[in-house]
């Protein structure tokens, strides 16, 4: 059996790490396809590197572009490889245009796809994301749901129960897996002189914030007022960069907000861990926030990760107002700390149980 992987973001690089480990004790033979969504060294490579992940047979090399160019390239090059590769299934993950254009090529060319996340809705249509999930999980022949929210969403939809796998979240595998090899690797707290429990951990990179004026200064803005109170450690993806270089606000912002290059995984983990609370518009940190009790605050209108919501785990705070973002980090800042225990995620083995699906699915036609 041979299942040709889809990967081409930070995000999909870190759920890829523990499912190829499973399909290979599983005795599955695995293709790993980079499309090159994420190109930048510190947002790839050093990923495959922390995590041991194989190297890809193949890197389409996309780079950036609009959506549509960035979609029909990987949908091309997706086309060739699923050719010369022949897999028996098309594994992907997540919600981005790598996930898009690979299940689409496979559902052009007959091959049976299996999507890893799916079931997420934040029900906000203007969200490429949202446009991204709904599509694949539509054409996709075995859904794999982190959470049990998820399975409801597709039953919702009309998916038959026996396409759909309540496995949980991969997520929640690596977190689990290399949490003590991060403390014991990465030396970033102490290289930032950061007082662990003691700082805001913020990321911001989602078009919707990105590529709106108004909400990009909100951001800045609310962050600066807070910085004095609130140390505040920001690693700043390319593009966000670019575009706060575009508006005249990289230098406010540098200026009073600790603002680093982006994180390997291991350094990532480590903030994560030891933040006071985490600020971001992410999908996937909001849950390593609360994987790692951090406290978290998203600058979204809406979540697809709804059961982080509970308990005050998790707080949205749409950046409407640079007073909104200042006043939202701050009431979370200075509350008590939410209560963790719930496990909506799983046991920490979603990957062996993919693995285990793939094999029996593959066996059964």
């Amino acid at each position: 059996m041979k299942i040709l992987t889809v990967v081409g973001a930070r995000p999909q690089f870190i759920k890829a790490s523990p499912v190829s480990r499973a399909l290979c004790a599983a005795g599955i033979d695995e293709v790993l396809v980079h499309t090159g969504q994420h190109y930048d060294v510190a947002m790839s490579q050093v990923f495959f590197d922390d995590l041991a992940i194989p190297a890809p047979a193949r890197n389409l090399e996309v780079g950036s572009a609009s959506h549509a160019v960035q979609t029909a390239e990987i949908l091309i090059g997706m086309e060739r490889a699923i050719s010369d590769y022949r897999p028996d299934w098309v594994l992907v993950y997540g919600d981005t245009n790598s996930t898009l254009a690979g299940a689409l090529a496979a559902a052009k060319m007959l091959v049976p796809i299996a999507h890893v996340e799916a079931g997420l809705r934040s029900f906000n249509r203007a969200m490429p994301e949202e446009i991204n999930r709904v599509v694949t999980d539509h054409i996709s022949d075995l859904l794999f749901a982190p959470t049990q929210d998820a399975v409801d969403h597709l039953r919702h939809e009309g998916v038959p129960d026996a396409r759909i796998g309540l496995v949980g979240d991969v997520m929640y595998d690596v977190a689990l897996a290399w949490r003590d090899v991060a403390a014991a690797r990465s030396t970033v707290i102490a290289d930032l002189g950061l007082t662990a429990g003691h700082y805001v951990l913020c990321t911001v990179h989602r078009a919707e914030n990105t590529d709106v004026e108004t909400r990009m200064r909100a951001i800045v803005e609310g962050l600066t007022r807070i910085a004095g109170e609130t140390p505040i450690v920001m690693p700043v993806h390319p593009r966000t960069r670019k575009t706060l270089e575009a508006l005249g606000l990289w230098q406010a912002l540098s200026a009073v907000v600790r603002v680093i290059d982006p994180t390997g995984f291991f350094d990532t983990l480590q903030l994560t861990r030891h933040a006071r609370v985490v600020v971001t518009d992410s999908g996937g940190l909001q849950k390593e926030a609360y994987f790692h009790q951090a406290p978290c605050v998203t600058l979204r209108d809406e979540t697809e990760w709804t059961p982080l919501l509970v308990g005050g785990c998790n707080t949205l705070v749409p950046p409407v107002s640079a007073h909104a973002v200042a006043e939202g980090i701050l009431a979370v800042w200075s509350a008590a700390r939410p209560n963790f225990d719930a496990r909506p995620f799983g046991d920490g083995h979603a990957a062996e149980k993919i693995a285990a699906a793939l094999g029996a699915a593959e066996s059964a036609r």
